[in-house]
């Protein structure tokens, strides 16, 4: 499990690392071009029933921690649809049990086109 520090909070929100992987991208993308969006999230099986969202835009602080050393491989279909979602009324809702499970599924990766992080598929055609 990956780590998401969100503002200056000292405990950190724990997400699968293949989902922080998405998320660090898609977040780093739109909060350049800024673009605020809602992370929404349901609470895990240690915690009562119920769901968390926050509020990403730029100038809340963010730090990702990954438990793994190596990169994960990106699915750039899914990095589309959560660019959609996100720009939604209802926001990016996410499923971490979706992300544990799938972690052995194979994936393409999506290749950096430069910059400081890189591009979600679909979302940048469109940018000025």
């Amino acid at each position: 499990m990956g780590q998401l520090f969100y503002g200056n909070a000292t405990e950190s929100i724990e997400i699968p690392d293949r989902l922080l992987a998405h998320l660090k991208v898609l977040t780093a993308t739109k909060l350049r071009r800024s673009e605020s969006f809602t992370l929404t999230w349901r609470h895990g099986a240690d915690i009562a029933a119920g769901r968390q969202t926050i509020w990403l835009q730029p100038a809340i602080p963010l730090r990702f921690v990954f438990s793994g050393a190596e990169m994960e491989k990106l699915d750039s279909a899914l990095l589309t649809e959560m660019a959609r979602a996100a720009t939604s009324s209802t926001g990016l809702v996410v499923d971490f049990a979706d992300f544990d499970i799938a972690r052995a599924l194979p994936v393409a990766p999506v290749q950096p086109t430069g910059g400081d992080a890189a591009p979600v598929p679909g979302e940048l055609a469109t940018a000025a």
